[in-house]
């Protein structure tokens, strides 16, 4: 699907409560009550906290329910900015702008799953769980953080599920033991994973025994891009809007195309969100976002303009 303007909706943030030490959940409904779009675990939304300042936070609610959207988020010092807004800037009444759901995260049909979750990466997998429960699977929770308090959901998932939650709050008992936790590989098992950096590339090198397409993961930041290739000028063809455009060595594409008024639509401008995702029809791009999947890399026909750029001389993009 080529990337597009999306519709963006004018929510009320009709509830902020603590969830956990430093993680805020805000309940955000139609000011109308009217019915809001439909979404499936895994989703994320774009949360537009101001004309320069939009963030990328899972939903963490019940799919069922239409009349509010839920997001959980962490308060980051060290951030760049948006978590410190959340949590001093945002109260219960107040105006939210949002973009989507957007689903790259999305729960596939397994006989069983394996989710292991680090500190706020719990927010898109608290919603598989119930859907895996619901649908009578196999499942696993295998939950990390830095301190029992600061965990969400982690209270209310071992009281509900005491047989398949495994609880490893580093301050009691150290990290999660990945090497058991992975051993053994196992067909039909869909492995599901989100948290930090460290976390993520532990259980890419654990998991690589396992069968091809077991493991699913979500980035909250870019992937590490090491031995990245030096930048190139290329050409991008426009096949519906026409023209063609060239992207010098020290531009992204995606500036480009915004340059000269191309319609893509943009959030994250790092390559973890999705939303610029754009059809390529002709050319190789060299793909350096931390979105695709390893199939939809070598298949060659979309690709993130944010972070991405050519292997070819001119790339030919549905736009």
């Amino acid at each position: 699907m080529s990337a597009r303007a999306e519709a963006e909706l004018d929510l009320v943030l009709r509830r902020k409560e603590d969830l956990a030490d430093g993680v805020v959940r805000l309940t955000l409904a139609h000011p109308g009550g009217s019915p809001l779009p439909a979404w499936e675990p895994g989703a994320h939304l774009d949360v537009v906290l101001s004309p320069d300042l939009v963030r990328q936070y899972s939903l963490c609610g019940d799919p069922a329910d239409t009349s509010a959207l839920q997001v959980a988020v962490l308060r980051e010092e060290s951030g760049r900015g948006g978590s410190r807004h959340v949590h001093d800037e945002l109260g219960e009444g107040d105006r939210v702008r949002v973009r989507g759901p957007r689903n790259h995260f999305p729960l596939v049909d397994a006989a069983g799953y394996l989710f292991i979750a680090g500190g706020i990466g719990i927010t898109p997998i608290f919603p598989m769980i119930a859907a895996a429960q619901h649908r009578g699977a196999d499942w696993r929770l295998v939950y990390g953080g830095r301190t029992r308090a600061g965990m969400a959901f982690a209270r209310q998932l071992a009281e509900a599920y005491p047989a398949r939650v495994d609880l490893y709050p580093q301050e009691e008992c150290g990290h999660i033991p990945l090497d058991a936790v992975l051993a053994g590989p196992r067909d039909g098992v869909a492995v599901y994973c989100c948290g930090p950096e460290p976390l993520l590339d532990a259980v890419e090198q654990r998991s690589a025994s396992w069968p091809a397409g077991s493991l699913h993961v979500e980035r909250f930041t870019p992937r590490t891009a090491a031995g990245t290739a030096r930048n190139t000028a290329f050409e991008v063809e426009l096949a519906r809007t026409g023209g063609v455009l060239t992207v010098p060595e020290d531009r992204s594409l995606l500036h480009v195309l915004e340059k000269a008024g191309a319609p893509v639509y943009s959030s994250c401008q790092e390559g973890t969100c999705g939303t610029c995702e754009t059809t390529v029809l002709e050319g190789e791009p060299e793909h350096r976002d931390s979105v695709l999947t390893e199939e939809e890399r070598a298949a060659g026909d979309v690709m993130l303009p944010c972070v991405s750029r050519s292997r070819t001389k001119r790339l030919v993009l549905d736009l």
